[in-house]
């Protein structure tokens, strides 16, 4: 394993800042015009570390070509999904490192990571309804019998919803998850044939007796976040179905999923009057089809879908990417055009070789970043935005093994890190802005290369390539009406914006 170099973000801030021009009047947000239309922005990050997500300005050519054997020409009339951000998780762990900052490193850390005028313009984030494997505690909102006794928590109201509002102070269009981990002890049992009272944080199943009482929870969470002045855009009725084992899990069969969709769930936001988006699913690519149990379980959302009451709740389905192949984006797709799909949790760490950074930017760039985008995934989400130096905090028989998409040294809780995901993450939302939609490419291809493109709301296109050659790669981009060339570096990813007149 590489061993890299610490990046101490506040100590050469100003420089970094002047590197990557943020906080100058050109830099592009959703809605501003740009100082100058007749220039491409692009941000660059090599894997070796000489550029860290450096802005350059690129002029185009005084006569648009079309004809160089490496032109990409964008196609804007080939639309395919409309993207809704992209970001991280902001966790109970994430929330306490970065609480445990000052309150200045901590505003220019999510400045850079948040705003559109000033960094990265991170635009989804997602968080646990109730605890996680990186919680400070394990709790839910209703622990106390009795779904009157529901009431937001310490952890929440002391750690999460403080660092959501700082968030959304920097950049109020940022869209949130919830995800469960867990229901209330009280409405887990051991199995649906016994139905006896399971008493444990980890496994268990979710008791029909009380489905009406978890979709009003669910109702009551939503809501009690609203009155906090944080607005659920989505949610998901559990975290990682079919895995049992994690410190705070349940099993939930795709038949129970729809069962408490149709028969609950879904009909408690209508009543409610709740728009928040349901999601299925969210686990890997195989359904964990290892493991005899979940071996019905393949193909998890379509299920769902074939099923008429229960379709008409559903957005779509979330993945997770710890098992499987992309792939199966595709398939999903094509089995149900209409639904859409989020990727929601990806992570670095030991068992993938978390701080080689030089592997790790380029494989998270294609299979994360563009391999989730590339196969209609309308947001991309990755895990915690910020653990410590020693991987936590984390809740035992969770993730000891896991990196933040960010790293803060527990010794000063200023030093930070920041490591493959970041960047990925970075590359899709400085360019690619909520609402865009991706389209169609023609003419230069390299299997070394690999690419999206994105036309956003505001008449600006957007380019995002990867090259994963160990030698430079000449390219350029024509929108129909202007192009610009540029050599993209060895094993780097890039980002461009730029406006058209049409």
């Amino acid at each position: 394993m590489n061993k890299l170099k610490s990046i101490r973000w506040f100590v050469l801030l100003p420089f970094i800042i002047a590197a990557c021009g943020i906080g100058k009047s050109n830099t592009l947000g959703p809605d501003q015009e740009p100082a100058n239309k007749d220039v491409v922005t692009a941000y660059i990050t090599t894997s070796t570390r000489s550029s860290e997500f450096v802005k350059r300005e690129l002029s185009f050519r005084d006569k648009a070509d079309n004809m160089s054997p490496f032109t990409v020409t964008l196609l804007p009339h080939e639309e395919y999904q409309v993207m809704d951000g992209f970001g991280a998780a902001i966790t109970g762990s994430t929330s306490y490192n970065l609480l445990k900052m000052s309150k200045e490193d901590r505003t220019e850390f999510l400045k850079k990571t948040f705003s559109e005028s000033e960094g990265m313009g991170q635009s989804y984030v997602r968080i646990s309804i109730g605890c996680s494997d990186f919680s400070l505690s394990e709790y839910t909102c209703c622990d106390k019998k009795g779904i009157e006794n529901f009431a937001l928590q310490e952890e929440e109201l002391n750690f999460v919803i403080p660092v959501l509002r700082e968030i959304l102070a920097i950049n109020p269009q940022v869209k949130v998850m919830g995800s469960p981990w867990t229901p209330p002890l009280w409405m887990k049992v051991n199995n649906l044939k016994d139905l006896k009272p399971f008493d444990s944080w980890t496994s268990g199943q979710l008791n029909p007796a009380y489905y009406q009482d978890y979709a009003i929870y669910f109702v009551k969470w939503i809501r009690a976040m609203e009155e906090q002045g944080i607005k659920i855009y989505s949610v998901t009725p559990q975290n990682e179905p079919l895995n049992r084992g994690n410190s705070a899990s349940m099993y939930m069969s795709w038949q129970e999923q729809k069962d408490f969709i149709k028969k609950a769930l879904g009909p408690k936001f209508k009543e409610a009057g709740i728009n928040t988006k349901i999601y299925l699913y969210d686990h890997n690519y195989d359904y964990d089809s290892f493991k005899e149990e979940t071996e019905g379980q393949i193909q998890y959302p379509l299920h769902i879908y074939a099923d008429a009451e229960a379709t008409k709740y559903v957005a779509g389905a979330a993945y997770h990417n710890y098992g499987g192949d992309k792939s199966e984006l595709l398939n999903i797709h094509n089995a149900n055009p209409g639904k859409e799909l989020v990727f929601t949790e990806t992570s670095i760490g030991e068992w993938n070789d978390g701080r080689n950074f030089e592997k790790r930017l380029i494989e998270d760039m294609e299979e994360v970043a563009l391999g989730t985008v590339n196969n209609w995934c309308k947001g991309v989400i990755v895990w915690n935005l910020m653990l410590d130096s020693e991987k936590g905090p984390f809740r035992p028989g969770g993730c000891n093994s896991c990196f933040g998409a960010v790293d803060i040294d527990k010794a000063n809780y200023k030093t930070i890190t920041p490591n493959s995901h970041y960047f990925i993450i970075g590359h899709l939302s400085s360019v690619v802005k909520p609402g865009a939609v991706r389209i169609g490419t023609s003419g230069y291809t390299d299997k070394e290369l690999v690419y999206s493109a994105f036309k956003n709301t505001d008449n600006s296109y957007a380019f995002v390539v990867l090259n994963k050659s160990v030698t430079p790669k000449k390219i350029n981009l024509y929108d129909g009406e202007k192009s610009f060339v540029h050599e993209v570096p060895a094993r780097s990813v890039i980002s461009y914006r730029w406006f058209t007149n049409k």
